[in-house]
């Protein structure tokens, strides 16, 4: 048991720091903007404009290939996953509608899917070490 626990702590930090930060970047980048914006035809847009998506999913970057560089491929993707879909749920949960749990799904699918994409290019890629000089 105490062996298992030993070769448990160095990998704990490959899954708590992206699932820590996950839910503190949703915040400081989705977290602020709460209202929809009414257009002069009527329709809505929002909450959230394309530019904080894309900053959210750029910084996500910095945690997970921190933790798929160390080859914990498992801690950057569950940790990731779980801490956006904690991040999206506690966010959502107060649509009336109820729809917001579909909305969490797709979150769920897409960091599972994306994080996974990303992880195992970066664990490759450290794996196999930069190209060797003189070789195009």
């Amino acid at each position: 048991m105490r062996q298992r626990l030993l070769t448990l702590v160095p990998r704990l930090p490959a899954t708590l720091v992206p699932a820590l930060a996950a839910p503190v970047l949703w915040a400081a980048w989705l977290g602020w903007d709460q209202h929809r914006d009414v257009q002069r035809d009527g329709t809505t847009t929002g909450p959230y404009e394309p530019w904080q998506v894309i900053g959210l999913v750029l910084t996500l970057l910095v945690p997970v290939c921190w933790a798929a560089s160390r080859r914990r491929i498992a801690g950057a993707v569950l940790g990731t996953t779980g801490g956006l879909t904690a991040a999206a749920y506690w966010d959502w949960s107060d649509d009336g509608s109820g729809l917001f749990v579909v909305g969490v799904g797709m979150v769920t699918v897409g960091s599972l899917i994306a994080t996974t994409a990303v992880s195992a290019v970066i664990a490759s890629a450290k794996r196999h070490g930069p190209p060797a000089a003189g070789h195009a």
